[in-house]
């Protein structure tokens, strides 16, 4: 599964694996979506950590959401971006509706 969901009080983290492409994005929203609509959250959190390759579909999953969680008022996170995902973001616009964060080095 390229998505493992972890719900912990008001927070749902969404631990993304693998390619995010238009072939794996639809599984993606889906189950991320289920999620939500079940715990509804006020933050939800997409963990880009173990993402090895993202299109157009990583940046159209992010607003997606952001859509979904402004239904109730949720903030969005996206986390554990590498450098070329943070890049995309943030020319995307990502910033203005999510805190978005760069993947940290594990090697300091």
């Amino acid at each position: 599964m390229p998505v493992k969901i972890l719900a912990a009080g008001s927070r749902v983290t969404a631990f993304l694996d693998g390619e995010i492409d238009h072939h794996s994005a639809s599984d993606i929203r889906r189950e991320i979506d289920d999620a939500v609509r079940k715990y509804k959250p006020s933050t939800l959190k997409l963990d880009y950590s173990d993402v090895t390759f993202m299109d157009s579909s990583g940046v159209g999953l992010v607003m997606g959401r952001f859509r979904t969680l402004s239904a109730f008022g949720g903030k969005l996170i996206v986390s554990n971006l590498s450098a070329g995902e943070y890049k995309i973001m943030r020319l995307a616009g990502i910033e203005k509706i999510a805190k978005i964060t760069l993947k940290e080095d594990k090697r300091k």
